[in-house]
This record gives C-alpha cells, structure tokens and sequence, in this order.
C-alpha cells in the first residue's frame, strides 16, 4: 500500500545529496552581489531550479531522447579503435555535460585567481561588483546542468512521476533552508571560499567524465569534498585556540 514511501524518502536524499554543489555555486555567485540582493538571487536561483527541474520530469521522453547518440567521434576523423564503443558516440546530454563542466571548471579558476589577486594587492575580494541579471543568468545556466542529472538520476530510480516531483520539490525545500546559513558561513571564512571553490572544480571535473563515458563514482567525489571540509573546520578551530591563547614571553635580562 505504501510502497511509493522508500522510492520516496531515498530520491529525496539522493536529490539533497546531488544539490550540495548548487548550493556551493549560488552561495558563491549570490555572495558577489550587493548585501541586500544576496537572499533574493539565493531565492530566486533556487526557484528557478525548481521549476527546471519540474519541466524536465514533464518532458521525461524529451529527456530520454537526449541520452541518444547524435554522433560519433570517429565520423570527426578520430580513429574509431582509439576509442571506446561508448565515448565514441556523443549525445546532447554529452555536450551539457561537456559545457557545463568546462564552464565551472573555468568559472572556479577566475574566482580562484580574483581572490588571489586581490589578496596580493590588500583590495576587496570583489563583493557587491557582480550584476544581478548576470549573477541570476549563471545561477540559471548551471541549474540546467545539475537538474538534467538529478532528472535522469530520478527516472532510474523511480516509475511514478509524482514520486519524482515531491521529492525533487522537498529537496529544493532543504536547499532553500540551509542556502541562507551555508552562504553565510562560506563568506565568513576565506578559506572555506577557495575550498568551495575548488570543490567546484572537483565537479567541473567530474561533469565532463561524465560527458565522455568515464564514470565517477559520485561517493568518492562527495567523501573527498567532506573530508577536507572537516581538515579545514579542525584546522580553524586549532588557529581560534592558538590566537585566543596567553603567550608566555620569557624576560631575559641583561647581562
């Protein structure tokens, strides 16, 4: 009777596990923007990934037919044996991968060079410069990316639509909830920026082996990412307690 409960609760931890890395990006692209439009671009990024992700459940065969292959590498004049069956032939949902990995990848690295320039010259990390319209148009063009793989992760693991679409709507919910603390905390610790940041990269990364056939298990990339958070976290609170406390100066006196 109540079958559709497990499908249910495991997507909808699939799908919150799966938006940690949008939730990285608008928290980083939201935190250039003056402070009184930061929770209005979280808001909206994650709305409009909301309704992404809902057109794409209502489109599933629109969505199948993107996993077809639109061509082959070897028809390009790359020999056919250097590659295999599957790299070779290249889909729609390849090249979104494809792209929106290169274009993280290449989004974290200006980021990355930014803030070190910035810090080598003892000028402000750049916050309040980014444009909402442009800020809102990249939190957009990544959304498309992460919502088609939660959409085809949710169709593999689901038959109902409707099971799809609650889990995918509780999800966002999450995000919304916790986008607002994460954010802040990552503005509040330079390092933790470049170590999102380069977790980004990480992602970047992995979308385009994704686009190529060369699967990441998605468990390694999410332990890594934790793992260097919970570093980071023990290295703060060592440096809170060093800078907090006494320091024993030994007089020496003159002879």
């Amino acid at each position: 009777m109540f079958a559709w409960v497990i499908p249910l609760l495991t997507l909808t931890a699939l799908e919150i596990v799966l938006g940690i890395d949008n939730i990285i990006f608008i928290a980083l692209v939201a935190g250039r923007l003056p402070a009184g439009e930061q929770a209005m671009a979280r808001r909206l990024g994650l709305g409009l990934a909301l309704i992404t992700r809902l057109l794409l459940l209502a489109a599933l065969s629109w969505i199948m037919g993107l996993t077809r292959p639109l061509f082959r590498l070897s028809d390009l004049g790359l020999p056919a044996d250097w590659l295999p069956p599957a790299a070779n032939e290249i889909s729609w949902r390849d090249l979104i991968l494809i792209g929106g990995g290169l274009f993280l990848i290449g989004k974290s690295v200006v980021e990355i060079h930014g803030k070190m320039e910035a810090a080598s010259h003892d000028r402000p990390d750049g916050q309040g410069v980014g444009r909402f319209g442009w800020a809102l148009a990249q939190i957009v063009m990544l959304d498309i990316i992460f919502s088609l793989d939660s959409v085809i992760t949710a169709v593999g693991m689901a038959q109902q639509l409707w099971v799809m679409a609650v889990a995918v709507v509780l999800a966002v919910g999450v995000m919304l909830a916790f986008s607002g603390p994460v954010s802040a905390f990552v503005h509040r610790h330079p390092t933790i920026q470049m170590l999102a940041l380069s977790f980004l990269i990480l992602i970047g990364v992995m979308l385009v082996a994704e686009g190529i056939e060369k699967h990441i298990e998605r468990g390694y990339i999410y332990f890594a990412m934790a793992f260097s958070l919970v570093v980071e976290l023990l290295n703060q609170r060592l440096r809170k307690r060093a800078a907090s406390a006494p320091h024993d100066f030994t007089k020496v006196s003159s002879p």
